[in-house]
């Protein structure tokens, strides 16, 4: 028996695809399971080459995995474009309808499985993926009653017999297997896992989920690939709690719809990728000048323009620090787990009201959609700081003639803040230069006086930013510091084992905080090493530029780029390390 496998389905786009890869990790998390998946997908609703990878593992994985030990084809393209990726003795499962065939040179077992018959004969073709099901339970050697709180959680509004009736499917492709491939099974069965409960989520659904816990009530935003899931969870979820969701005719709307909110007092976050964060820039220096707080949450995608919506890529990095026209304090947060994004979405809110700035979230697309196994969260840990609003308190009177100093210059560059209504709480907001009370002012001195003050304002945030840089350095003196942001971590982490087993010693840096970036926490971990390499998913080693403008040392600092569209693979960063040894 094996203790981690990696599987995979692929066929036409709006053909069951991503639902059969669904309820197969689901049913597998809900036995105890680690898993981390990555969808495959086209920017169209129906049609084109789809696929879900699945890891699967007996022990916790952040990562895909470099090969493929099973795929399932429901057309001959699926094994066309994947079969690159199967291992020595791996396992094609094609749909017989399409007499699929392995391309010479191939040693995989290939098996021609009449998903299509099977449930046409159940019903209807549609369970097809069902049977699928059916059949890797069996090499798994999973039960198939493993199945069926799964199903009857999808299919019970449509009645029992529906549920039975796939229920039925996954039964006949498992039997069907069985008897076709018969000892074959061994090799790919797995041990039994724990049994814990863990969730199994994508990484918006975290940040939806931390926004929620972190007080937000509202949300405006314009759908966009891949960030539509946070907004889709808290259309669900937000009435609930008194709260909404609001659908803008653009993001221009979404943005100052959020400064807004913010401005009222209300927690408010609205969600985009490249292309709409590029039409929020004006608004984002509307928030800096006026100091009214807001969270953009950023889910990186292929650019420029509309690029590669449903592919990986880390290339916003410059827009989101220097997008913006004029110079305002801002915060750009990297979370690189699940986990993390759940937690950082309750700060990016805390941060932005404590400091009264835009905060950036910022995730890549295989960190907002790949689906992976997270172990409990600890809502003790959540905490709501409001900084220097507090609706609460009285504001105290002054004099008629004057208004509220809504932007006194003070010694941590942080004004007293009130939302509208607050009596003795009047003053004037505009995007022009103020002065203290908010009346438009070009004085010179005036100028100064609050640019100065708004820099300074973040000066104390590496020290109350919990971990801007994740590390993991055992070594004094390391030939490689592997750098990497958002979701290369597991895969990094991955390669760490297999270069310290090459006789490389390697320490590891993730970036957490972006910008201010946090030299002093950074800056140790660079001088211990020889090379600094840095892995990001993009065309110009951004983050690399980042890290030498702010830390120096750009003679030791390396770059692994990739800009494909795909996220990297262990094997590449391991192989890529190794030649810059």
């Amino acid at each position: 028996m094996i203790n981690q496998l990696s599987w995979k389905v692929g066929g036409q786009q709006g053909e069951g695809i991503e639902s059969t890869g669904e309820i197969f990790a689901i049913a597998l998390n809900r036995l105890g399971y680690y898993l981390y998946g990555y969808r495959h997908f086209s920017s169209r609703i129906k049609g084109g080459h789809t696929n879900n990878k699945i890891r699967v593992s007996t022990k916790q994985i952040n990562s895909i995995s470099d090969d493929l030990d099973i795929l399932v084809a429901f057309d001959q393209e699926t094994i066309d474009v994947n079969i690159h990726e199967l291992r020595e003795g791996g396992l094609v499962i094609g749909d017989a309808k399409f007499s699929p065939k392995l391309p010479e040179g191939s040693n995989a077992a290939l098996y021609a499985v009449p998903f299509t018959e099977i449930a046409t004969e159940l019903g209807t073709s549609l369970m097809k993926n069902m049977v699928a099901v059916g059949v890797s339970s069996a090499i798994l050697g999973i039960e198939v009653e493993s199945y069926r709180e799964v199903v009857e959680e999808i299919f019970s509004k449509k009645g029992s017999s529906v549920v039975e009736k796939n229920m039925n499917a996954i039964q006949r492709g498992a039997d069907y297997f069985k008897e076709l491939a018969g000892e074959a099974l061994a090799a790919f069965q797995l041990e039994k896992a724990d049994g814990k409960k863990r969730m199994f989520m994508i990484g918006n659904d975290a940040i939806a989920l931390g926004a929620l816990a972190g007080g937000a009530r509202f949300m405006p935003a314009y759908p966009i690939t891949p960030a539509s899931e946070i907004m889709e969870y808290l259309i669900k979820k937000l009435p609930e709690y008194g709260g909404t969701v609001i659908q803008t005719e653009d993001e221009i709307a979404a943005c100052t719809m959020a400064i807004g909110g913010n401005y009222a007092g209300v927690r408010t976050l609205t969600a985009s990728a490249g292309p709409g964060l590029s039409l929020m820039m004006e608004a984002i220096g509307l928030s800096g000048i006026t100091e009214t707080p807001l969270v953009i949450v950023d889910t990186q995608r292929g650019g420029p323009s509309t690029g590669l919506p449903t592919k990986q890529e880390q290339s916003d990095l410059m827009a989101m620090i220097y997008g913006t026209h004029g110079e305002i304090p801002k915060v750009v947060m990297t979370p690189s787990t699940v986990e993390e994004a759940f937690y950082d979405a309750i700060d990016a809110f805390n941060i932005a009201e404590e400091y009264q700035v835009p905060v950036i979230l910022v995730t890549d697309l295989a960190l907002s959609l790949g689906k992976q196994t997270v172990e409990p969260l600890d809502y003790s840990k959540i905490q709501i700081r409001r900084g220097k609003y507090d609706p609460q308190t009285e504001v105290a009177a002054h004099p008629d003639d004057e208004y509220f100093k809504r932007y006194e210059v003070t010694e941590d560059g942080v004004s007293p803040r009130v939302v509208p209504g607050q009596k003795n709480g009047i003053h004037h907001v505009t995007g022009v230069e103020h002065s203290e009370t908010g009346k438009p002012s070009e004085s010179p001195a005036n100028r100064k006086a609050q640019m100065d003050k708004r820099l300074r304002k973040l000066n104390t945030l590496h020290e109350r930013f919990d971990t801007p840089v994740y590390s993991n350095a055992p070594h004094e003196e390391a030939d490689l510091l592997i750098v990497g942001i958002n979701s290369t971590r597991g895969t990094i982490d991955e390669v760490l084992p297999r270069l310290e087993a090459d006789g490389v010693k390697v320490n590891h840096a993730q970036v957490r905080l972006l910008h201010p970036f946090p030299v002093d926490e950074f800056k140790p971990l660079m001088d211990k090493a020889k090379k600094v390499v840095v892995i990001e998913n993009n065309a110009t080693g951004q983050l690399a530029n980042i890290i030498k403008m702010s830390c120096g040392g750009g003679e030791k600092i390396k770059n692994i780029l990739k800009y494909d569209g795909n996220p990297f693979l262990p094997a590449e960063i391991h192989n890529q390390c190794k030649e810059l040894v």
